[in-house]
C-alpha cells in the first residue's frame, strides 16, 4: 500500500467484513460475496479464514467497535440494502451499473446480469490494484466489467464513461458508496451535474456523513472522528438529513428514501436473528431521476 494516496487505502476495510460474513450461517448471513476474500492481501486472507470459528468473529467485531460503535454492523447493512436495490433495478430492466469509487467492491461481478455492462470508476491506484487482484484470482476482469481510473475532484465523468462504451441515452443505476464524505463540496456537486445528465428513469443510490460528525464527532465514534476528520482531514463533506431532498432536486433527481440504523435493524439484522448494534453517523439515499 506504501505510495497510494492516503483516500485509496480504505478500500480493504469493508471488504474483510463482506469476507468475513461468509462465515455465518446461512439463514443469518446478510450479503453473499463469494469473491471478498480473494480480493484481500495473503495475510489477510488468513485474519479472515480465522473467522471461520464464532468466537474470532465476535472478537474482530469487538475490535471494530473501539473504533465506532455500530461501524461493523453499519458497512454489512448499507451493503446488502446496495445489493438489494440494484437488484431490484436490474430486475426492471436497468442493464448499466455505474459504480463510483468502487474500491475492492464485488457487486458488478456479481449481480450484473448476461447483456449487462458494469462501469467502476475510482482512483488509478485503486483501479490497477483491483485489476490486478482480478487477474490473480479470475485470470483477468470480467468482459462485462470496465475498470476505469479518474480523479473526481477533476474528472469528466460523462466523458470518460463514453469513451468506454456507456449509453448516456439509457437508463443507468448508479452506486456512490461511501464516496462523498471524501470529496470536496465542489466535487460532489461535480458529480451531482454528470448526474443530472442521466437519462430519466435512471436510479441513484449514494451514502453521506453526517454533517454534525464532521463538525465535533460523537456518535459513539471518537477514535474514527480523530483519525479521519482530525489527523490525516480525509472527511470533508457532510450533510443533515433535511437537505438531502433540495440538493437533489437541484440536479433532476427525487428523494424516495433514506435509510439508516433503525430501517437496516428491522429489514435485515431481526429477521436474520442477529443482535448487531449498528453506526448512526452515515445514511444511504435512493432517488430516481426525472
Amino acid at each position: 500500500m506504501k505510495g497510494r494516496p492516503a483516500a485509496a487505502q480504505t478500500a480493504l476495510g469493508p471488504v474483510v467484513i463482506a469476507a468475513t460474513e461468509q462465515y455465518e450461517p446461512p439463514g443469518r448471513r446478510l450479503i453473499d460475496d463469494g469473491l471478498a476474500i480473494g480480493l484481500l492481501p495473503v495475510t489477510m486472507r488468513g485474519v479472515v479464514r480465522a473467522c471461520r470459528w464464532p468466537a474470532v468473529r465476535r472478537w474482530m467485531i469487538r475490535a471494530s467497535e473501539q473504533r465506532a460503535r455500530g461501524i461493523w454492523g453499519g458497512v454489512l447493512c448499507r451493503k446488502r440494502y446496495a445489493d438489494d436495490k440494484v437488484a431490484e433495478a436490474l430486475h426492471a430492466g436497468i442493464t448499466q451499473v455505474v459504480v463510483l469509487g468502487a474500491g475492492l467492491d464485488t457487486r458488478a461481478c456479481r449481480l450484473t446480469p448476461p447483456g449487462g455492462y458494469a462501469y467502476e470508476l475510482d482512483l488509478p491506484a485503486n483501479v490497477e490494484d483491483k485489476r490486478q487482484r482480478l487477474r490473480t484470482l479470475r485470470g483477468g476482469v470480467p468482459e462485462h466489467v470496465r475498470l476505469i481510473g479518474v480523479d473526481f475532484e477533476t474528472a469528466d465523468l460523462g466523458g470518460v464513461l463514453a469513451e468506454h462504451g456507456f449509453q448516456a441515452d439509457r437508463p443507468a443505476v448508479f452506486v456512490w458508496e461511501a464516496v462523498t464524505q471524501y470529496l470536496t463540496e465542489e466535487a460532489v456537486r461535480g458529480t451531482l451535474a454528470f448526474l443530472s445528465q442521466a437519462a430519466a428513469g435512471s436510479r441513484l443510490l449514494f451514502t453521506y456523513v453526517l454533517r454534525d460528525f464532521l463538525d465535533g464527532g460523537g456518535h459513539g465514534a471518537t477514535a474514527m472522528y480523530e483519525e479521519f476528520v482530525v489527523k490525516r482531514r480525509l472527511w470533508r463533506f457532510g450533510l443533515a438529513p433535511g437537505e438531502v431532498a433540495g440538493l437533489l432536486a437541484d440536479y433532476g433527481w427525487a428523494e424516495r428514501e433514506q435509510v439508516g440504523p433503525a430501517e437496516y435493524q428491522a429489514r435485515y439484522l431481526e429477521p436474520a436473528g442477529r443482535e448487531l448494534p449498528v453506526s448512526d453517523l452515515e445514511r444511504f439515499v435512493y432517488a430516481e431521476k426525472q
